[in-house]
């Protein structure tokens, strides 16, 4: 049975699946009457498909009227290879969540901001309201000022050029130059924290990690009543960072 006599209600989407598998078989590209003949389809559907896939960025047709896979298909991959890394990590940050009942967190510094790429909480241990995002609280937070204290100068200068050091609570630093007199000379280093200075109520701490070249943190957040526990929590830190560094560091 070809692929056009599938009778089926998602016969579109195999036959789209079908062309896209055939197309990557082929670096140098191919025309669409060869897709056609090694995918099954008539060439009418092949050239209704292509020109779908081509207009939704999932292949490329070159100027001698080939076809290669898109750009799109790349992004994919790339997204489908940063959460394939998470999820390799996912399992350290909640054995920290209870462990301490506390919501665990990891950022990373990318294309200039500091962000969250993973939460793991739970009912007994939830996050802190992000109600600023972490891009314009990087100086309020431990998690932020984590990764501020890892970059060279320059790096930070240009980081706080483009962010208003905003006052969200009256514990909030807003002055630069006393923000890193401060993550300089933490007295937890490597670890950094934040004492109410993002929400009243709420303290963390954090450390470096690293996926590949990308700088990031690993912090954990507590209410601020708990706050007997941070060094405990700082020592148990410091080897899960060292841990997740090299879980993320694995080439897939």
């Amino acid at each position: 049975m070809g692929v056009q006599d599938s009778p089926t209600l998602i016969t579109s989407v195999q036959r789209a699946f079908r062309l896209l598998e055939v197309v990557s078989a082929h670096e140098n590209g191919a025309p669409a009457k060869q897709l056609a003949r090694e995918t099954g389809l008539h060439l009418p559907t092949a050239y209704h498909l292509l020109r779908t896939l081509v207009h939704d960025g999932y292949v490329r047709k070159l100027p001698d009227g080939g076809f290669v896979l898109g750009d799109k298909l790349q992004a994919l991959r790339t997204t489908g290879s940063g959460q394939t890394l998470l999820s390799r990590v996912r399992p350290t940050l909640a054995a920290l969540r209870d462990e301490f009942t506390a919501a665990a967190y990891l950022t990373f510094y990318e294309e200039g901001e500091i962000r969250v790429a993973e939460i793991v909480d739970g009912p007994r241990a939830p996050r802190v309201d992000l109600w600023v995002g972490f891009e314009d609280a990087g100086h309020a937070t431990a998690l932020g000022k984590s990764v501020l204290r890892e970059l060279d100068d320059e790096a930070r200068k240009e980081y706080l050029s483009r962010h208003h050091l905003v006052d969200l609570t009256p514990r909030t630093i807003t002055s630069s130059p006393e923000l890193l007199r401060r993550i300089d000379s933490s007295p937890v280093a490597p670890a950094v924290t934040d004492l109410e200075e993002y929400a009243l109520g709420t303290v963390c701490v954090a450390v470096p990690v690293y996926s590949g070249g990308t700088l990031g943190s690993l912090g954990v957040s507590l209410p601020a009543g708990r706050l007997s526990r941070l060094p405990e929590i700082r020592e148990r830190l410091l080897p899960t960072a060292t841990r997740v560094t090299r879980n993320l560091s694995f080439t897939i």
